[in-house]
C-alpha cells in the first residue's frame, strides 16, 4: 500500500486516480467522499503519533510539507518503525533555483534534510509552480475578458499536475532510482500575458492581461480574508520571475518516456473552471 500526505491536494488527488486500489488518502476533517479512490484515513499530520496503525503494510509514503508541517520529523520515524520501505518528497524548484522570500524555499529546504536522512529510501520532486495556480483567474475570466495582477512578464515553466503525479506514482512504486533529486517543470517558459491568451484560446475567447500595481494586488488578496502568506509567496516569486525567468528542464519527457503536457494542454483540460 502507499500513503498520501495532502491526498486532497492538486496533486493527491491526482495519485489517487492512478493508484485507486493501492493508495490509502490522509485527510484532515473531511469525510473522504470527495475524494477519487482509495482507502481515507482522518486525522491531523501535525500531531501524527495516532497514524503508526495505519501505516501497517504500507511500503511507500509521499509527502506534501504543508500536509505535514511540524510532524514531518515524528511521521518519518514511525514510517521506519513500522517498515515503510521509501518516501517521496513534493518539493520546489526554489529549493536550487531561488525565486521568493527565502523563509518559503527555507521550510522545503527543511523538508528535505529530514527526508534524505529518514534512513528510507527517498526521492525527492522540485516542482515548478502549478499551472493549477491559474485557476485563481477564474472569478475574473468568469465575469469578464481581462484579468488583472502583478508583474505580468514574470515567466516560468508551469506543470501540470498530471505530469507530476505520474513520476510520483513511478518513484512511489520503486520505479526510480532511490535517493535522487528531480527537478520537474513543464516544458515552455511562459509569462502571465501568455498564459492567459492559452486559457481564452482554450475558452475560443480573446482574453488578456492588465497589470496592477503590486501593492494593489497585496491588498486586494487580503481584503479577500487569505493569510499573509498567500500574498507573500505570489508576489514575492513574481517579483523575482519577473527579473529572471524560472527554470525549464527536460525531466519529465526523460522519465515519462513522452513530451511533457503544455499550458494549452492543461487550459484544455480545466476549460470548464472558467466557464466553458
Amino acid at each position: 500500500m502507499i500513503l498520501l500526505t495532502g491526498a486532497n491536494g492538486v496533486v493527491g488527488r491526482q495519485v489517487l486516480k492512478l493508484l485507486p486500489d493501492e493508495a490509502v488518502a490522509v485527510t484532515r476533517g473531511l469525510d473522504g467522499t470527495s475524494l477519487p479512490g482509495g482507502k481515507t484515513v482522518r486525522g491531523d499530520l501535525f500531531h501524527p503519533q495516532w497514524i503508526e496503525a495505519a501505516l501497517d503494510g504500507v511500503e511507500a509514503v509521499q509527502i506534501s510539507p504543508r500536509a505535514t508541517g511540524p510532524g514531518l520529523g515524528e511521521l518519518l520515524k514511525l514510517a521506519v518503525k513500522q517498515g515503510v520501505r521509501r518516501v517521496v518528497l513534493l518539493s520546489a524548484t526554489t529549493v536550487e533555483y531561488p525565486a521568493g522570500e527565502p523563509r518559503f524555499a527555507a521550510q522545503f529546504t527543511a523538508a528535505e534534510d529530514l527526508v534524505t536522512q529518514s534512513g528510507l529510501e527517498w526521492t525527492v520532486l522540485r516542482l515548478a509552480d502549478f499551472a493549477a495556480n491559474a485557476l485563481a483567474w477564474a472569478p475574473q475570466i468568469k465575469a469578464g475578458d481581462v484579468v488583472r495582477g502583478a508583474y505580468g512578464r514574470a515567466a516560468s515553466s508551469p506543470i501540470h499536475e498530471a505530469d507530476i503525479a505520474a513520476v510520483a506514482v513511478q518513484a512511489l512504486r520503486g520505479e526510480l532510482p532511490a535517493d535522487a533529486v528531480y527537478t520537474l517543470t513543464g516544458p515552455q517558459s511562459l509569462d502571465q500575458h501568455e498564459k492567459v491568451r492559452l486559457i481564452g484560446a482554450a475558452l475560443g475567447r480573446t482574453l488578456s492581461f492588465q497589470e496592477l500595481p503590486p501593492e494593489q494586488v497585496r491588498q486586494g488578496l487580503l481584503a479577500q480574508g487569505l493569510p499573509e502568506e498567500v500574498p507573500a509567496r505570489l508576489l514575492g516569486s513574481l517579483a523575482d520571475y519577473s527579473e529572471r525567468p524560472g527554470p525549464t528542464t527536460g525531466t519529465v519527457a526523460d522519465l515519462l518516456g513522452r513530451p511533457a503536457l503544455t499550458f494549452a494542454d492543461w487550459a484544455g483540460d480545466n476549460a470548464a473552471a472558467f466557464g466553458r
